[in-house]
């Protein structure tokens, strides 16, 4: 397998330019910028390690055609905020209710949060991005 990815736009407009996949922070934790690298790398690669804890192994034909669309395009990430845990409930429902790949993260509270476990935030996808769009479109950029 080629591990080299051409992440240019040579040839005709494909579908991958409009896949991504998209974190939505909470911004109210006011996390350490470090913490927040952290939780959204954890949040980013949830599809990939959940599914290698369940199945053992992934391989390319266990992933979708949209996740292999996005492996082979740019890798596409938006970063968005939330203002509180309610708010990134309903984020993380409303994307379950649509379909949607969404991972929760919660942190275990052992270097932030009084040792208290915290849900920080999810990702959604990736997938389409008019699907994960109707749902974080009005969302501010974190």
């Amino acid at each position: 397998m080629n591990t080299n990815i051409d992440h240019d736009d040579k040839g005709p407009a494909s579908e991958r330019s409009q896949i991504k996949q998209v974190i939505v922070m909470r911004y109210d934790l006011k996390m350490r910028r470090g913490k927040q690298i952290a939780q959204g790398a954890h949040a980013s690669m949830a599809f990939l390690s959940r599914r290698l804890t369940t199945n053992g192994k992934i391989a390319w034909a266990d992933c979708t055609e949209v996740e292999r669309l996005w492996f082979s395009g740019k890798f596409a990430k938006i970063c968005c905020r939330v203002n509180s845990e309610e708010e990134l409930l309903a984020i993380y429902e409303q994307a379950r209710e649509a379909g949607l790949a969404v991972h929760l993260i919660t942190d275990s509270g052992k270097t932030e949060f009084h040792g208290v476990p915290t849900r920080t935030c999810l990702a959604i996808g990736p997938d389409v991005s008019e699907k994960i769009d109707a749902i974080t479109g009005s969302l501010q950029l974190l």
